[in-house]
């Protein structure tokens, strides 16, 4: 006998039973509690329970070992002359087993002032290795009985429950073996219909768009309902009804039907249906259907006992998509670890950018992902493509982004962008994305230091949209790829600098060469050759040889002058000796136009103050040359261990942060992991701002 089979045997007398080895098995089981019960083994029967034993009766419900051998011994003390006499096994699957026994009254006493148990008792015992689970017992008094209790469900009934539980034990263990959806469905579907009894069951599941797809279908008319078929939801029927209101539905009369469901179930012999929602972690997610083609309607209750199954398949679900989203979670992750990897390796650009669209495309199950960067032209170039060959578009091409496509909505609004429908995309890159056949487009920007560096598209030639969420799982790469960019940019621009500072320094010394040789050099070799006449007048008694004793001198006077005028030039001797606020007097004494300045410093780090001595240099410099200004303002003041200098005029704007005077001044901060800041809006003067640590 198969683990699923019920066999019954009320139709059957107890002299003819012939049962197969399960229900043998089931039978000594209850065979041995009864025997324990007519012989009061109190102890004998306590261990034929299970510890969990529940025990049901007309006085409610009973849990554990102590309170069923209460229970027992409460009713053999109230009736002291009872006994039990196996008379039918009803029911039996493989854990559950239903048995009719009959009480008999042996006491002495027949009057009818003696209380006593007298008729039909049915059974259920739910058995697990070997022990009694569960024991639900319903007794059917005769005429004799003097216990007043009422009347209780007939074997038929009790049958009914038995089978009831069987099946929803088989579903559920079916569910704990997590087996595909599909197979699921069909068992649920089968059960559902034999045990009702139905003609026909059928499990939709409810889509996004308006529409349920059938997922399971059971009965005479399955094949009229076949598994993948889309259905719309209007009408009066009872899969629309469940959809609309999130309740369970019944019809018993389906010439009222309408709606295309309710228009096909009429044509293929639908009388009545009873229909109940699968809610799914508390969103309402699909409909269990159950039909008859015959007049009478399926029977009151059949909604309660159709909802335990769908609360089995809810389950299941829920289960089914936790360890989806599992699984997608720990795929994400290992994704976004391998493009981490590829951005902490400093791998070139392009690599980068290829593994985040291979990673994308692959995570989405998208045929096609790309990679777009944001020119100031308002075009887009692709700087990567990963996908099916006749999706990809040339790295390096150029396309205008306007019209009504993801990667222009993006460029115009900087937030994630979708369009469900691209036949409704204009403009060059959703046109060549509708040549390419794609149906739908999710895209995220990215954002590279606050600025709106360029975006990810994901496409996709399936006509069912992107699932929700989706712009923040390409979100999570769009961050790697910018931290990429941005280090990438980093990198080069340190690289740039420091070539600058090289250069500077090269020109610097140079210069510093140059000016030795053409000044200070000459003045000391011309001290010499005159000192060594003189030398040679005053050896000969020449009376020249004071003159050029004089001119000696002068020449070395001069040299002195220029060498100090070429230190001078380094780092003014005014700025180590007075400090920043002297070196900027000395700088405001040169200048054409007033400067007013408001230096609160003390003594500075060496570094710092000529740091901020050269801000102040350069942009006074400017303001002479360029700004056209009638005054200009130089403050300094220490916050919180940073030095702030700030250099403004009221001159015409417009200068350039680009220059190479700022320029360089931006890579002596950034030496000192300082910052430089340009503002000079055309009408509205200039300021020049340099923040420099200064610690205490």
């Amino acid at each position: 006998m198969e683990a699923a089979e019920i066999v019954s045997f009320a139709d059957r007398g107890a002299a003819k039973l012939t049962v197969p080895a399960g229900v043998s098995r089931l039978r000594s089981i209850v065979e041995g509690h009864l025997h324990d019960f007519n012989t009061r083994d109190f102890e004998a029967m306590a261990q034929r329970f299970d510890e969990d034993i529940e025990i049901s009766v007309d006085a409610g419900v009973m849990h554990g070992v102590e309170a069923a051998r209460a229970y027992v011994n409460g009713v053999i003390s109230a009736y002291p002359g009872v006994c039990a006499d196996l008379q039918r096994v009803v029911a039996v699957s493989d854990d559950t087993i239903v048995v009719e026994y009959k009480l008999v009254n042996a006491s002495g006493d027949t009057s009818d002032q003696a209380w006593r148990l007298d008729g039909p008792v049915c059974e259920i015992f739910e058995i697990r290795d070997g022990r009694i689970l569960g024991l639900r017992s319903y007794y059917a008094p005769a005429e004799t009985d003097r216990t007043g209790l009422a009347n209780v469900p007939s074997r038929a009934e009790a049958a009914r429950i038995a089978e009831e539980q069987a099946a929803l034990r088989r579903v559920a263990t079916l569910v704990t073996r997590v087996p595909a959806p599909a197979e699921m469905f069909d068992a649920v579907a089968a059960e559902v219909g034999k045990l009702l009894p139905a003609e026909d069951t059928a499990m939709l599941r409810y889509e996004d768009d308006g529409t349920a797809t059938v997922v399971a279908s059971w009965g005479k008319r399955a094949h009229d309902f076949r598994v993948g078929a889309r259905l719309t939801l209007e009408g009066h029927n009872v899969t629309g009804i469940v959809y609309r209101t999130g309740r369970p539905a019944r019809i018993d009369n389906y010439a009222t039907a309408t709606g295309a469901i309710g228009t096909h179930l009429r044509e293929v012999g639908t009388r009545s249906a009873v229909a109940c929602p699968i809610v799914v972690e508390g969103r309402l997610w699909g409909v269990m259907v159950a039909a008859q083609g015959v007049a009478e309607p399926l029977s009151e209750g059949t909604e309660p006992r159709m909802s335990a199954f769908t609360e089995l398949v809810a389950t299941a679900m829920s289960n089914t998509e936790a360890r989806a989203e599992g699984a997608r979670l720990a795929e994400e992750q290992a994704a976004l670890r391998r493009v981490a990897t590829a951005v902490a390796t400093a791998s070139a650009p392009v690599q980068i950018f290829a593994v985040v669209a291979e990673e994308v495309a692959r995570l989405l199950d998208v045929e096609d992902a790309k990679i777009y960067r944001y020119e100031d032209d308002a075009t887009a170039t692709v700087v990567a493509d990963w996908g099916t060959p006749d999706f990809i578009i040339a790295v390096g091409t150029r396309l205008a982004l306007r019209g009504v496509n993801v990667a222009s909505e993006v460029f115009r609004t900087g937030r994630p962008a979708r369009l469900d429908d691209y036949s409704k995309a204009t403009g060059p890159i959703g046109l060549r994305m509708r040549k390419l056949d794609v149906r739908v487009a999710v895209a995220s920007p990215i954002v590279v230091d606050g600025r709106l560096w360029g975006c990810i598209v994901a496409a996709t030639r399936k006509a069912r949209p992107l699932p929700a969420g989706t712009e923040l799982r390409i979100g999570e790469f769009t961050e790697l790829v910018a931290t990429a960019i941005s280090n990438i940019e980093a990198r080069s621009e340190l690289a740039a600098s420091r070539a600058r500072i090289v250069a500077a320094t090269d020109d610097e010394r140079r210069r510093v060469v140059r000016d030795l040789h053409d000044g200070a050099q000459q003045r000391l070799v011309h001290t010499i050759v005159t000192l060594k006449l003189a030398r040679r007048a005053l050896e000969q008694g020449d009376e020249a040889a004071p003159t050029l004793l004089a001119q000696a001198l002068d020449h070395a006077e001069q040299a002195n002058v220029e060498l100090r005028e070429l230190a001078h030039g380094i780092l003014p001797a005014v700025l180590t000796r007075g400090g920043l606020r002297a070196g900027v007097e000395a700088l405001a004494s040169r200048m054409p136009v007033p400067v007013v300045i408001r230096v609160s410093v003390g003594r500075l780090p060496a570094a710092a103050a000529a740091t901020a001595y050269f801000v102040a240099a350069e942009a006074l410099t400017n303001v002479a040359k360029h700004a056209r200004a009638g005054r200009a303002e130089v403050t300094a003041r220490v916050e919180n261990g940073t030095l702030r200098v700030r250099v403004r005029d009221d001159g015409v704007g417009g200068a350039r942060p680009d220059g190479s005077g700022l320029v360089g001044l931006g890579d002596r901060l950034a030496a000192l992991d300082g910052r430089l800041r340009v503002e000079s809006p055309p009408g509205g003067g200039t300021l020049v701002a340099a923040d420099i640590p200064c610690p205490a």
